[in-house]
């Protein structure tokens, strides 16, 4: 579970692009809330090195609390701290914050209401070499279908550092899910997250990408792919999954003849289950769900993990072209 000394991740895009890890925005996020605020307070199950806490341990170590490998204890104790009037930030990688303590998260946190922070990192495929037993592709289902739960995927760090402000004054359980590899900034400097809302790139006439996390950055390449071929995309970063910004997913739907969901995370239970959910049942239109098919990861590098599940942009403009010619 240790560090490697690189960290690859998706680089394919310009290099104009600051490349950024969400778990290091966060870190950098948690530690200037901690000097705002005395009631924020940090949980960690020993990796705080790889979640980034560490730098919020460092400047205020009363206020930090290494629970060790428990993360059942962990989230208990995050919710005891918010009992107390504390604003606890409860973290560890993906996989073990929302299947080891699902239990605890139930009843702990969503039916007491409890306002406590889940922020996991090295979430989806991208975790890279560690391999399927640490590549969280079910996490944002586990969330998603708990009563009281609010659940977000940052697209970048920009979208990050404002995401943990923003839930810091927010009332009640939220899950956040960042990623392990450095990503490219696509958001504006500008940029102030929204909870519940979608920030559109653009509407197509053709197709609507609506992503989530990394998946925002691919679909933009994918966007570029279909012009030059004549066909009118656009892109929506849906960071937040539940509560589902509805508004901006009929407004894609009656846009255009298609929408394409992406997400680095099963298709099953996720943004695509979500997407589908709500069109079936009032804007009935075709939608392709680009993701994990109902299958674990596996060992290797970023890169060669989203073309090996065909989650690179050229596999979402792929899916598009195939479904536009049905």
């Amino acid at each position: 579970m240790g560090e490697r000394p690189q960290d690859t991740g998706v680089r394919t895009q310009s290099t104009e692009k600051k490349m950024i890890a969400t778990r290091d925005a966060y870190g950098d996020a948690l530690l200037e809330l901690g000097k705002r605020d005395d009631n924020i307070v940090a949980l960690d199950a020993d990796l705080s090195g790889s979640t980034k806490t560490a730098k919020f341990a460092k400047a205020f170590p009363k206020r930090f609390f290494n629970l060790g490998i428990s993360e059942q204890d962990m989230v208990c104790t995050a919710a005891g701290l918010a009992l107390t009037g504390k604003i606890p930030f409860a973290s560890t990688f993906a996989i073990f914050e929302t299947g080891r303590a699902w239990d605890q998260i139930r009843q702990a946190v969503c039916y007491s209401r409890t306002n406590v922070k889940l922020v996991a990192t090295h979430g989806g495929i991208t975790v890279g070499e560690d391999g399927a037993t640490h590549q969280a592709i079910e996490d944002i289902a586990l969330m998603r279908v708990l009563p009281n739960m609010t659940v977000i995927v940052p697209a970048d760090a920009t979208e990050t550092t404002s995401v943990i402000n923003t839930i810091a004054e927010h009332t009640g359980p939220v899950y956040v899910r960042l990623g392990r590899a450095k990503v490219p900034c696509i958001m504006p400097d500008s940029y102030r997250f929204r909870l519940g809302k979608a920030h559109v790139f653009g509407v197509g006439k053709d197709v609507n990408i609506i992503a989530a996390g990394i998946m925002a950055e691919i679909a933009l390449r994918a966007v570029k792919i279909l012009s030059n071929e004549g066909i009118d995309a656009g892109v929506i970063n849906m960071s937040t999954i539940k509560p589902l910004d509805t508004e901006a997913v009929l407004l894609a739907a009656q846009a255009s003849k298609l929408i394409i969901t992406a997400e680095e995370h099963s298709i099953i239970g996720g943004l695509g289950g979500a997407v589908c959910e709500f069109l079936s049942e009032n804007y009935p239109v075709p939608v392709k769900r680009v993701g994990m098919r109902d299958v674990f990861g596996c060992s290797g590098s970023p890169d060669e993990l989203l073309k090996l599940y065909r989650l690179t942009p050229e596999d979402i403009a792929a899916t598009a072209k195939e479904a536009l010619k049905g």
